[in-house]
């Protein structure tokens, strides 16, 4: 048996398929020696420019809000794969338009992952983000020096100049390397909640020398095809001292995005909270009407359960679909694969036919895993659902710059208004924004200029509150 098995290695050896196992292992080896990733344990990234919030844009289908990087650092343990982001952030639009917080001044995010947990920390607080994870492990290994450790460790291959690697379920990737060794660009597809498989593209330019670490001073990233971060790098400190602890609340943490919680707001109207994102169900004759599927298919499927074990007996016909953000429209692939009929402005009617007849293959999803096709209604200023009961509203909020396509719910009878990133009520007994919001301000000047008796507002962040509540905030005294 020893003599076969030798015999079958040499022949193996001298295979053209395990002669260019060999080649592409050397060339790798030749990019890793050029590169000084070899002994590179982690490494410490500073520098700054410009960062875009990616599924945030004011119109559909365009390119991502814009802010100013002040500072930018971000430190990488390769052998744990651990990842830490620290970035000071302005606003680069004046007015503010798009998505992403409504910030003065500067604003401090902290983007953390560590094996397979993702979390955010603000001030001491740690938040889990598991819907992260995918982006900040494809942030790790998309490095020039990720790329090569990911396909030596068996994740990955070399042929050409082209380098293919991928962590399955979360991205797959080629990378491609220059005359000079160094890896000049990165393509990857990467799962996304909206668009299914994204496209994601970084380049990388102007390489130096950083203590026998060649990395590059120039990165640029795409996603969706929109300009993502274009990064001027300052200082590269190889072998930084790099220790990224999962906190306990983190690791503990329940599934952010599957608790569900309703309450019951009038006969047949229940608002649905748990999470950070919020949404409605609204009880018809003989359908339900839910308003907002947000985040992803766990929210979103969760939302429908709940749905359904309020009233068991009647389908969910239509979703309501605030705006196209991606963090309130990440459930819609889900509602679809259900076959619920999507509701959004004109404006984004053409976005969501398009996204939601796009493939999910790195990352199968509700919808792909379905087979269904969606369908899409538009609403332009104003559009009525009733059946003899109960009257429900769907409005355009005109005018407001954090996009175009926003919509709110009214409820005639009961008095509600439900809304989502217009108004979003701060903590019981906190001040007000001063100056106030101007999406608050445009939403409270549409709720006057359409006439709307309103008494509750049902935000899809927050807390149901009175309406004056959102007077006070938009900086009328009455």
């Amino acid at each position: 048996m020893r003599t076969l098995a030798c015999l079958v290695t040499a022949a193996l050896l001298c295979s053209p398929i395990a002669a260019h196992a060999q080649d592409g292992r050397a060339a790798l080896e030749a990019v890793a020696q050029t590169l000084g990733a070899a002994n590179l344990k982690s490494i410490e990234i500073q520098g700054g420019g410009t960062m875009f919030q990616a599924g945030q844009s004011q119109t559909p289908g365009s390119p991502w809000p814009q802010f100013n990087v002040r500072s930018f650092t971000r430190v990488i343990n390769f052998d744990t794969a651990s990842l830490r982001d620290e970035i000071l952030r302005t606003r680069a639009l004046e007015p503010p338009r798009g998505g992403a917080p409504y910030i003065r001044g500067e604003h401090k995010l902290v983007f953390v992952a560590s094996g397979d947990h993702a979390w955010n920390v603000t001030g001491e607080t740690a938040a889990a983000s598991p819907m992260s994870l995918a982006d900040r492990q494809f942030q790790l290994w998309s490095t020039p020096h990720g790329v090569v450790k990911a396909a030596m460790a068996g994740n990955g291959t070399m042929q050409g100049r082209t380098i293919a690697f991928a962590v399955p379920g979360r991205f797959k990737a080629t990378a491609v390397v220059d005359a000079a060794n160094l890896i000049e660009r990165v393509d990857a597809t990467m799962p996304n909640p909206v668009l299914g498989d994204m496209a994601v593209t970084v380049s990388y330019a102007d390489y130096r020398d950083f203590g026998g670490v060649k990395f590059p001073t120039k990165i640029r990233q795409q996603y969706g095809g929109f300009p993502a971060l274009d990064l001027t790098v300052t200082d590269v400190r190889p072998n930084a001292a790099v220790d990224v602890p999962v906190p306990d609340p983190v690791r503990q943490a329940f599934n952010p995005y599957t608790r569900v919680t309703s309450q019951k707001a009038a006969d047949g109207v229940w608002y649905i909270t748990g999470g950070s994102h919020h949404s409605v169900v609204i009880e018809m004759k003989d359908h339900l009407i839910v308003v907002e599927g947000p985040l992803n298919d766990e929210r979103a499927l969760a939302v429908i359960a709940e749905a359904r074990t309020l009233v068991p007996a009647k389908p969910i016909k239509y979703l309501v679909v605030s705006h196209h953000h991606f963090d309130h429209s990440g459930g819609v692939r889900a509602f679809a694969g259900e076959g619920v009929t999507i509701v959004t402005h004109d404006v984004s009617r053409p976005f969501f036919e398009r996204v939601l007849a796009a493939p999910a293959t790195v990352s199968p999803d509700h919808l792909a895993k379905s087979g269904r096709k969606a369908t899409v209604e538009g609403v332009r200023d104003r559009r009525v659902m009733s059946d003899g009961t109960r009257t429900v509203e769907i409005r355009h909020i005109a005018g407001i710059l954090h996009a175009d396509d926003m919509v709110m719910v009214y409820l005639p009878k009961e008095k509600f208004l439900i809304e989502a990133d217009a108004y979003t009520p701060p903590a019981p007994n906190a001040a007000p924004m001063n100056p106030p919001s101007p999406f608050t301000m445009s939403l409270a000047e549409n709720i006057a200029k359409q006439g709307l008796a309103v008494d509750q507002i049902l935000p899809l962040h927050g807390r149901m509150v009175p309406v004056a509540e959102l007077q006070k905030a938009a900086g009328h005294s009455h």
